[in-house]
Order: C-alpha cells, then sequence, then structure tokens
C-alpha cells in the first residue's frame, strides 16, 4: 500500500474552505470544514489521476499536507477565489510549462467533448437563483459559455489582451499561443491583476483547469439527472 503526499493549499472564510491540490494542479476539494474537504481528496486525486493518465493504484492513500492557508473576503462556499500559491511565484521549467500547457488543452478539449454529448443545450431544469457574479448559468450552453468567456480575463491579468472565440478548445489554443508569443514567458512575473488579486502565468493554467471542472462536473451532473449516465459522455470521470 503507497502514500501519495499531496501538497494542499487551503483558502477560506467564515462559510467554508476551498482546498487545492499543489501536488495535482487543478485538483480541488470543497467542504463547510477543513476536515470535510480534507476527506474529499482520496477520491478526487484518484478521479484526477485517471483523468490526466497518471498512475494511480486503488490501494494507495492519499495523504494531504496543508503548506498554504489564505483567508478571503470571497464567497469560497460559492467557488469565488483569489489565492496564489507561493510556488506559483516561481520561474518555470520548460517541462513545467508543456505539462500544464498539455492538461489545460485537454481540460479544454474535454469539456468540449462533454458538452457536445448533451442533448438538449438550453434545457434548464430549475429556477433561476444568483450568485456573487449575477445569475448562475443552469443549461449546458450558459455552463458552456461562462466557462469560455473567462479565458480573455484569466490572460488579460498577466497582461495578454486577445478577443474570444466561441469554441472553448480553439479558443484555449489561441490564449496559449498568445501566451507563447510574449517574450521570456517562462519567467513567470507576478503581476497585481484587477481587484488586488495577483496573477502569474502558473496560476492562469491552474485557474483554466479548475474552472473547467467546477463547470464540467456541474454539467454533467445535470445533464445525467435529466437524460441518465449513459447518455451522456463522462471524460473527466466524475
Amino acid at each position: 500500500m503507497g502514500v501519495i503526499k499531496n501538497r494542499v493549499v487551503m483558502e477560506t472564510n467564515d462559510k467554508g474552505y476551498l482546498l487545492y491540490s499543489e501536488s495535482f494542479i487543478g485538483a480541488y476539494t470543497r467542504g463547510k470544514t477543513r476536515e470535510e474537504a480534507l476527506s474529499k481528496f482520496q477520491l478526487e486525486i484518484q478521479r484526477y489521476c485517471k483523468w490526466a493518465g497518471i498512475d494511480f493504484s486503488p490501494y494507495s492513500i492519499v495523504e494531504s499536507i496543508i503548506v498554504q492557508t489564505e483567508k478571503s473576503e470571497l464567497r469560497i462556499e460559492e467557488a469565488d477565489s483569489e489565492v496564489i500559491f507561493h510556488s506559483e511565484k516561481a520561474p518555470m521549467l520548460e517541462r513545467d510549462y508543456e505539462m500544464l500547457k498539455s492538461r489545460a488543452l485537454k481540460s479544454a478539449n474535454d469539456f468540449q467533448i462533454l458538452y457536445d454529448s448533451i442533448l438538449h443545450k438550453d434545457y434548464a431544469p430549475q429556477k433561476e437563483r444568483l450568485s456573487f457574479y449575477g445569475p448562475v448559468p443552469s443549461t449546458a450552453k450558459q455552463m458552456y459559455d461562462h466557462t469560455n468567456y473567462v479565458t480573455n480575463y484569466y490572460v488579460g491579468e498577466i497582461g495578454i489582451k486577445m478577443k474570444n472565440l466561441d469554441n472553448i478548445y480553439e479558443n484555449r489554443i489561441q490564449a496559449i499561443q498568445a501566451i507563447e508569443d510574449t517574450d521570456r514567458f517562462l519567467e513567470n512575473k507576478t503581476f497585481n491583476g484587477s481587484y488586488g488579486e495577483q496573477w502569474s502565468l502558473r496560476k492562469v493554467l491552474r485557474r483554466f483547469i479548475w474552472h473547467d471542472c467546477i463547470h464540467a462536473k456541474g454539467m454533467y451532473r445535470m445533464a445525467t439527472k435529466r437524460w441518465g449516465e449513459e447518455r451522456i459522455l463522462n471524460p473527466f470521470y466524475f
């Protein structure tokens, strides 16, 4: 039985905990208590490894270690986030960048696969509800557009200007190309972005993967509840 070390960055307010894996970039858990959120990492890391093509023995134990804790005034309970990992301020090796790039592109492609498998993109399973940014996306089309919409915002926070394309995978490719057209991008400079939030290239790539997963999970749950698991593709292994 092997032990997998999972370094965790914790973001919290008085209503909940949002925990990110620093070891498996893009993996995350949420909970009303720290213990609840930590307890979810065993299944989350197992799911993530299957998605990313990383060997994971069913007998492995995930041992989570909190390496950074940040208090936030944002609505963590609604997955609002501003944290930058200490490790996200360090320069990047080319192999680190290529790994994160590959997963960010795979994530966008898998999001498209999931979306394409949904029969009726405008089906709304519930009445409109509000969150910190306005109406919560409830249809597959709304979730897709919202997830894709943040692309130019994320890269804009590190000084890259681009106009979004409608297709999430093509848009992600465009964003990656814009990053690579930037001089010395592997230096991974830290930027003071909107609303006092700090950003770096590492953070942008992590946020792509994480944000895709947040909304892919919502889309998958909505769709399978309506049409059944046998009709909806599950490239994220929820």
